[in-house]
C-alpha cells in the first residue's frame, strides 16, 4: 500500500511539471493552422455548433491537486486518487495496457459541424489547465504517465495551455474534418467538420 502511494505521488509530481510550466495562451501546433489566443470577452448569440467546452470535475477541496496547479473548479467532486484510478482498466489487453481516462475530463460536444467562414470558440470551464490542439492523428500528449499505450502526437510538443476560465477563438478552419485533443489529458478529444454551403448540423 505504501508503495502504491509513493508511485501515485511520483506520478502527480511529474504531471505537475507538465501542467504548470506553460504560458497562459492557447495555440494550435498543427502545420498551416491558425494560431488562437486566449480571450475573455464572450459574444452574445453564439451558435452552439461552433462552441466547444473543455470540461473537468476536479474536487477543489482535495489538497492533493495542489502540487500540479490546484483545482479552480467551484463544484467539482473528483479527487486526485479517483482521477488516477480511472487512467487504466484491467479489462484492456494486455491488462492495464491502454489509456482510459476519467470521463469527467472531456470536450463537449465531442463532434460538431458548421459551414466554412465561421469561427470556432472554445472555453475551459474546468478547474485544471488543458490544451485544445489540432492534430493530424489522435495520439498521446506531453505527459508520459498519462499516455498509457499511446505515442505522443507530434503537434503536442508545442501545445500551450488554456487556463481554467480561459477561452479562445479560431477565426476560420478549412473545409474538412479537424481533430483536436488535450495534450495533457489525451483522451479528451473533439472532431469538427467544416463544410461549404448547407449540410452542417
Amino acid at each position: 500500500m505504501q508503495h502504491q502511494r509513493m508511485a501515485l505521488a511520483t506520478l502527480l509530481l511529474f504531471v505537475s511539471s507538465a501542467c504548470t510550466n506553460d504560458a497562459s495562451t492557447a495555440t494550435q501546433a498543427h502545420p498551416g493552422d491558425h494560431d488562437i489566443g486566449v480571450v475573455s470577452a464572450k459574444s452574445d448569440g453564439e451558435d452552439h455548433n461552433r462552441k466547444i467546452a473543455i470540461r473537468d470535475a476536479c474536487d477543489p477541496s482535495d489538497p492533493t491537486w495542489a502540487p500540479t496547479g490546484g483545482c479552480l473548479q467551484k463544484r467539482g467532486d473528483v479527487t486526485n486518487a479517483e482521477f488516477a484510478a480511472y487512467l487504466r482498466s484491467p479489462l484492456t489487453i494486455p491488462a492495464n495496457g491502454a489509456l482510459i481516462g476519467h470521463p469527467a475530463w472531456r470536450m463537449e460536444p465531442a463532434y460538431a459541424s458548421f459551414e466554412s467562414g465561421k469561427s470556432l470558440r472554445i472555453e475551459n470551464t474546468g478547474g485544471r489547465a488543458h490544451t485544445f490542439t489540432e492534430v493530424r492523428v489522435f495520439g498521446g500528449g506531453r505527459v508520459p504517465p498519462l499516455n498509457i499505450g499511446l505515442a505522443p502526437a507530434p503537434e503536442c510538443a508545442t501545445a500551450v495551455n488554456v487556463p481554467p476560465g480561459g477561452s479562445a477563438e479560431i477565426p476560420q478552419l478549412s473545409d474538412g474534418i479537424h481533430n483536436f485533443e488535450c495534450c495533457i489529458h489525451p483522451w479528451m478529444r473533439a472532431s469538427v467538420r467544416v463544410t461549404s454551403g448547407r449540410g452542417a448540423t
